[in-house]
């Protein structure tokens, strides 16, 4: 499943008229206009059409100017590309600006800084370190790597030599991960400028001439300007929240779980509801991240082991195995050199001991319910007791449950002594007297 068709089953469901932005405030007079657009996560669909929606709404407004703060750790090389597209494509001019102090702009937010008419960073930041990594978990082979390195080699240097920036260290960005402070980037004539804040941008820009890509170069006049921040929609801080591992990893889990009562419990209905939901977030957000199969099968390996701790008396040990299984499926399900991409050893513990117990009280009563005695219908008739309405001798009545019977007993029955019902054929019951049988 492709991750615009899950991104479009999860719009479907969490779609609502409060979801989307309201009308765009009117520009205040006689003051430069600059959108500001924030990106501080990883790079995906669903962050690439923020910013991409974010650019656009600022050229529609005829903002003089589009502020991108960036604070990320990269992400999918084609949603970086996305971005760059959107930037070049502007005809506002565009100033991607690491910040705040302490943030980094790593991987493919490197190459979205380049890619700005005017690349900014704060003080105390850094950025580079874009080697490609295998965001697939498939164990890329060294042609295929080498292939992917070369293209993605190639594009940083389209973009720094398209801005006039250093075209060697760009590239040492993506062969070598090099990564450089903000004074480091300057010097190496990475990036434009070293600003605090926003303002110190426009005043240290204010009157100069910047080089564009797509048309003359354009003149900045941003003193005083009013900045408008471009917030993203409620629809994409869900889909966002979704995109954690921590997040679509519960979210698997609960779907597991509700679908489990749903099969165990027909009709329950709304378990098998909030299931399917889940699970289908749950699938949107692993979309965006690179699987380790391996994690997978010991996840499914663990829930096996639950199931096989009701049937089998292992005294613990299989609950104890499927425990540990879950919480190692867990910390190596997302393959991702960023820590914002993995799982905390505290939501897989999180997960998988409620996840061990709930299963199991589950199973067992589900096994207890399909081991239960029948109490209806010719099997429930077995074993009750009754009175010999007749001499049984060997056929003759007997009163079972309220109800009048043709029976048959081995052996003579008189009146009146208990029996109880061995067999059924059809309306006749067979029977043995009781006080035999005690």
């Amino acid at each position: 499943m492709s991750a615009k068709i899950l991104r479009n089953v999860a719009l479907l469901i969490v779609a609502g008229a409060s979801a989307f932005p309201s009308s765009p405030p009117t520009p205040q007079q006689g003051r430069p206009e600059v959108v500001e657009i924030k990106l501080d996560m990883m790079i995906h669909q669903v962050s690439a059409e923020y910013v991409e929606r974010g650019i656009a709404y600022a050229n529609d407004r005829h903002a003089d100017a589009i502020l991108l703060e960036l604070n990320t750790p990269g992400g999918l090389v084609t949603s970086t590309q996305d971005i760059v597209q959107a930037i070049y494509a502007s005809r506002a001019l565009v100033i991607t600006y690491v910040a705040p102090s302490g943030a980094s702009a790593a991987s493919g937010g490197f190459f979205v800084l380049l890619a700005g008419d005017l690349a900014v960073m704060a003080p105390g930041t850094n950025t580079g370190a874009s080697h490609p990594v295998d965001l697939l978990g498939t164990g890329t082979d060294k042609t295929m790597s080498e292939k992917i390195e070369n293209d993605l080699a190639s594009y940083i240097r389209s973009i720094a030599q398209k801005r006039g920036r250093n075209v060697a260290l760009a590239e040492d960005a993506v062969r070598k991960s090099a990564s450089f402070t903000d004074k480091e980037a300057l010097e190496d004539k990475l990036i434009d400028g070293v600003a605090g804040s926003p303002s110190q941008i426009f005043a240290q820009y204010d009157g100069k001439s910047i080089p564009r890509i797509n048309g003359p170069a354009g003149t900045l006049h941003l003193a005083d300007a009013n900045i408008e921040v471009y917030r993203i929609t409620r629809i994409e801080s869900l889909l966002m929240w979704v995109a954690d591992p921590n997040i679509a990893f519960l979210l698997g889990a609960l779907g597991v779980l509700c679908l489990y009562l749903e099969f165990t419990h027909p009709g329950l209905v709304a378990p098998g509801v909030v299931g399917a939901i889940s699970l289908v977030l749950a699938l949107y957000g692993f979309n965006f991240l690179p699987l380790n199969y391996v994690g997978v099968l010991l996840i499914f390996t663990g829930l096996v082991l639950f199931a096989l701790e009701v049937k089998v008396t292992s005294h613990g040990v299989l609950a104890a195995g499927g425990v540990i299984a879950l919480v190692l499926g867990a910390l190596i399900l997302v393959k991702s050199p960023w820590p914002e991409a993995r799982i905390h050893i505290s939501t897989a513990l999180g997960v998988a001991l409620p996840l061990a117990i709930i299963t199991i009280i589950l199973l067992h009563y589900a096994v207890a319910a399909k081991l239960r005695k029948a109490v209806t219908g010719e099997e429930g008739m077995i074993g009750l007791l009754g009175v010999a309405y007749t001499d049984l001798d060997p056929s003759g009545k007997v009163l079972v449950h309220g109800e009048i019977w043709g029976a048959r007993a081995g052996q003579r029955i008189p009146q009146g002594a208990q029996v109880r019902v061995q067999a059924v054929d059809g309306l006749t019951l067979q029977v043995e007297s009781a006080q035999e049988t005690r």
